[in-house]
């Protein structure tokens, strides 16, 4: 399963995100769970990264399924609706595939 602990600024908006696990939703290479989480995730992160001014730190480790990304920053306007489609994204491959595979908290 993959657990997504999502990380709040002070104003309760999401900035960062801690990814861990892989789903088991279908043998390594072929689980689409883990493809749409990894896609989302990473065009977040890159797009953060070049359409935004934000800093950030980032950590991975792929063999573990570990993603683990964080607006250092003042996080802008622009990261905010970033952050919130990720989310979005993310919560619709939960609702669709089930907690099973992903759960985000």
């Amino acid at each position: 399963m993959i657990k997504i602990s999502v990380y709040q600024d002070e104003c309760g908006r999401a900035n960062g995100f801690h990814c861990l696990g892989h789903a088991g939703y279908a043998e390594n290479g072929h689980d689409i769970v883990c493809a749409a989480v990894s896609a989302l995730t990473m065009t977040a992160v890159n797009s953060v990264e070049s359409l935004t001014g934000d800093t950030f730190s980032y950590d991975e480790d792929e063999k573990e399924g570990m993603m683990d990304f964080k607006i250092a920053s003042p996080m802008s306007d622009a990261a905010a609706l970033l952050m919130g489609s990720l989310l979005l994204g993310l919560s619709m491959i939960e609702e669709s595939y089930g907690r099973k595979f992903i759960r985000i908290e």
